[in-house]
């Protein structure tokens, strides 16, 4: 949760649309989603003595809800 109290953050599936993640917030947690918001992480590269790999690229959902909607009760007082 972001200090404004009313945005979550979310690591999603790369292939998630913003419409998919809007509709998927609205049904588990029941509640009204303002506006989505993504950004795509890129893995780092780590090394292991001489190998080296990279961690997988993922995404990452900011999600903010509407004005007068309510907190999902998990989050209250988070």
């Amino acid at each position: 949760m972001r200090e404004d109290g009313r945005t979550l953050v979310f690591q999603v599936a790369v292939e998630a649309t913003k419409i998919e993640i809007k509709t998927a917030v609205e049904k588990l947690f029941e509640t009204k989603v303002a506006t989505v918001r993504t950004a795509i992480v890129h893995g780092k590269t780590k090394r292991q003595g001489r190998f080296v790999g990279q961690r997988p690229d993922w995404k990452k959902a900011y999600v903010r809800l509407r004005e007068g909607t309510k907190m999902p009760e998990f989050l209250e007082g988070a």
